[in-house]
């Protein structure tokens, strides 16, 4: 099965110019964790809730002043449609991220996120597999992702 099959088509973006706060509203608007950074039309970045609480709440920044260009993640990993889920599920997990924007030719057309993946049961054995298999190699998660890889690997 490919990304295409189970990935995000309307996926949410924001300017790099905007404000955090405005950033945070879009986010809730839409209740979604993550929103794609662009500047002029280009993906730039990703914006996520981790970002909003380490680099603003924690750091008691203002949300009105302070830019999403300073807060986002700019060490962008993107895959494409045509990705086998497994090897998707492999760079996300060898990257430590959570959320991978699907691009090609520079061109933002979706997104797929572990949970995502995790939602479509007919690739768990897949998921599993690709798991097992790093495991093996010496592989640790991090602890950001073991909600998620606990629901594979028990």
């Amino acid at each position: 099965m490919e990304i295409a099959d189970v990935m995000v088509h309307d996926v949410i973006t924001i300017d790099v110019r905007a404000s955090v706060q405005k950033a945070a509203k879009v986010m809730n608007r839409h209740e979604i964790g993550c929103l794609i950074v662009v500047r002029q039309g280009k993906v730039v970045g990703i914006m996520t809730e981790r970002d909003l609480l380490k680099k603003v709440v924690e750091r008691y920044r203002n949300p009105q002043r302070t830019k999403v260009q300073d807060v986002m993640s700019k060490r962008l990993i993107v895959g494409t449609p045509s990705m086998e889920i497994p090897d998707a599920v492999r760079l996300m997990l060898q990257k430590k991220i959570k959320k991978l924007p699907i691009v090609v030719d520079g061109k933002l057309l979706g997104l797929i996120t572990l949970t995502d993946i995790a939602r479509t049961t007919r690739v768990e054995p897949q998921m599993i597999g690709v798991i097992k298999e790093l495991r093996k190699n010496g592989w640790l998660p991090p602890k950001h992702m073991k909600k998620v890889l606990d629901f594979y690997i028990v």
